[in-house]
């Protein structure tokens, strides 16, 4: 099986960006990164690059004329490079129509709630503003839409009566590691099929389950916090 050649688009200090460093370098993604692009020259995620020996590229928003500009800019890097999925990691910017007509069905985000509740920004904040009880993160498509993308898994995180915006933020990190790196497995292997909004994985096993929700296995205890 060839190795799925991807980009990774992130502004900040790119946290997932390195859990899929780490599962390339242990060989447990079939995948090379072939280009981090930023839009932000202090972004932590260029350190990660050149630690790891990642070829990156700072996109200066300033230097061009409008935002779609700036997205025919990066598909075209991109393209450059034969990248066939492009993986958003904390990339704080609305991706526009150049860059998902050319890249249709393969961008990537992960976003800090269960979609399709709580889209856009501070997602953890929004939930336990609402009294949620269940938050978690979403690995979904991207399309022109605010976190509006198929969905392709999400996991399940539980909400304490407790909790801050900080502690939540970090409870759903942690999965957010887990189920990233997952789901482009999931597209490398060519087990995703996408049907109109529905997203089906080929040969979906229980193994796959307990991957992206904790509370698989029997333990249903959050229903009782």
């Amino acid at each position: 099986m060839s190795t799925l050649k991807i980009g990774v688009l992130a502004s900040g200090r790119g946290s997932n960006f390195q859990s899929i460093i780490d599962e390339i370098e242990f060989k447990r993604l079939n995948a090379e990164i072939a280009l981090l692009i930023t839009d932000n020259p202090s972004a932590f995620a260029i350190e990660r690059a050149k630690k790891h020996g990642i070829h990156y590229l700072i996109i200066r928003p300033k230097e061009f004329h409008s935002k779609d500009e700036i997205f025919i800019k990066i598909a075209e890097e991109l393209k450059e490079r034969h990248v066939e999925l492009v993986v958003l990691a904390g990339f704080m910017r609305i991706v526009r129509k150049p860059l998902i007509d050319a890249f249709p069905n393969r961008i990537m985000n992960i976003h800090p709630a269960l979609l399709p509740a709580f889209p856009g920004l501070r997602g953890q904040r929004q939930a336990l503003e609402y009294g949620a009880k269940i938050s978690g993160c979403t690995v979904h498509f991207v399309d022109e839409g605010m976190d509006t993308g198929p969905i392709i898994i999400q996991a399940a995180v539980p909400i304490f009566q407790d909790d801050t915006e900080e502690t939540l933020s970090e409870r759903i990190l942690k999965y957010e590691h887990k189920i990233y790196p997952e789901a482009i497995r999931l597209f490398s292997d060519g087990r995703i099929e996408v049907e109109g909004r529905k997203v089906r994985i080929k040969e979906y096993t229980p193994f796959d389950a307990s991957i992206v929700n904790p509370f698989i296995k029997g333990k249903f205890s959050i229903f009782s916090i």
